[in-house]
């Protein structure tokens, strides 16, 4: 073997061993930086979990309006949070929020942690009239949706997704489909599964 093959196999080699330690490095940063996204998103789940302040009650509802915009409305109302569900739903919004050539900045990015100032606002949409077809992709949403509405109950939660999907419909052409995906994403009554009823 000459000394030019040589010097080209130890130059491959060289390569190729770069090539595999930067490959190497690059996987181990993402896991990494997953490793922080799953951190942030446990510590977030824990915090929600454990001092949550929502309420199912129509005195809880009311007092929403009181409330400063700022304040948060955290927690589930009836069964504890998952942490698998949690991360589920967290992520699978973010499709939502990303919709090409939509800001759609109404939608919570977390169905266990809304600014109330938001929830004003969503409830306020609840009463829109709808046309003929927009009415009929709320009623789909409400047939086909786990909770068979916005939520499994009156709650305020009915009342600030009800008032999403509306607006929705009428501002952003939500289908039906679009609407149900989106409850069944937003339900936040906890609980491990999407509620069957």
């Amino acid at each position: 073997m000459n000394k030019q093959t040589i010097f080209a196999l130890v130059i491959i080699l060289l390569l190729v061993g770069g090539a595999v330690f930067l490959g190497g490095s690059k996987e181990q940063e993402m896991q990494t930086n997953i490793g922080h996204v799953n951190e942030a998103l446990a510590a977030r789940f824990e915090d929600l979990s454990q001092s949550g302040n929502s309420s199912c009650s129509a005195v809880f509802k009311e007092s929403i309006l009181a409330m400063s915009d700022d304040a948060r409305l955290k927690g589930s109302c009836c069964s504890p949070m998952s942490i698998h569900r949690y991360s589920e739903q967290v992520e699978g919004l973010q499709k939502f929020k990303s919709i090409p050539d939509q800001n759609i900045a109404e939608i919570p990015d977390d169905p266990y942690d809304i600014e109330t100032g938001l929830a004003k606002r969503l409830i306020s949409y609840y009463d829109t009239a709808l046309s003929l077809e927009e009415q009929a992709a709320y009623d789909y949403a409400m047939l086909n949706s786990s909770e068979k509405g916005p939520c499994c109950c009156k709650c305020w939660r009915w009342y600030v997704y009800g008032g999403l999907g509306k607006y929705l419909i009428k501002n952003h052409g939500f289908t039906g489909e679009q609407l149900t995906e989106l409850w069944n994403l937003s339900d936040g009554c906890g609980g491990d599964e999407e509620h069957k009823h």
